[in-house]
C-alpha cells in the first residue's frame, strides 16, 4: 500500500480493529435485552459481580469456565468500554449484555446448580438473573 512495511502493518491493524469494533457494536445492538430486562440487569449488577468473582475462584469448575470468567472480570475492570458511555442506551448496556452472554456460556458448561450455589443475592434476584440470561430456573417446589 504505502511501500513501507511498518506503515502497512499499522494501517492493517487499525483497519482490523475498526472492523472488529463495528462487528461488536452490531452484535450488541442485535442481542440487547428488552428495556425492562435491562433495568433489572442494572439493579442486579453488584450481586452479579460477586457471583462472577465467586465462580471464577471455584476450583471445582472446568478451567475453560474460570478462564471466561477471569476475562470477563478483566474486561469489567478496564475503564475502556466497547461502546462509549455517552452513546444512549448501548453505552451503559454493553456491560450487561456481555455479562449475560458469558453467564449463559458458564451455565451451559458448569450447570445452573453451580451458579445457584454461588449466588449472593435473594431468591427473587436469582429468578431475575435466570430470566435475563434466558435460563430455566430450577423448580422451587420441594
Amino acid at each position: 500500500m504505502t511501500g513501507a512495511w511498518g506503515w502497512d502493518l499499522l494501517i492493517g491493524v487499525v483497519i482490523a480493529l475498526l472492523v472488529t469494533w463495528a462487528a461488536l457494536i452490531a452484535t450488541l445492538a442485535l442481542v440487547r435485552p428488552r428495556k425492562s430486562l435491562l433495568r433489572e440487569a442494572l439493579r442486579l449488577l453488584p450481586d452479579v459481580l460477586r457471583l462472577v468473582r465467586r465462580l471464577a475462584a471455584d476450583a471445582t469448575l472446568p478451567r475453560g469456565v474460570r478462564v471466561r470468567l477471569g476475562l470477563l472480570l478483566a474486561y469489567l475492570a478496564i475503564p475502556i468500554d466497547l461502546v462509549p458511555d455517552f452513546i444512549p442506551v448501548l453505552g451503559y448496556a454493553d456491560d450487561a449484555i456481555i455479562i449475560t452472554a458469558v453467564l449463559r456460556s458458564v451455565v451451559r458448561r458448569a450447570g445452573l446448580s453451580a451458579v445457584r450455589r454461588h449466588w449472593p443475592g435473594t431468591d427473587d434476584g436469582f429468578a431475575v438473573l435466570c430470566r435475563l440470561t434466558g435460563l430455566a430456573a430450577p423448580d422451587a417446589t420441594p
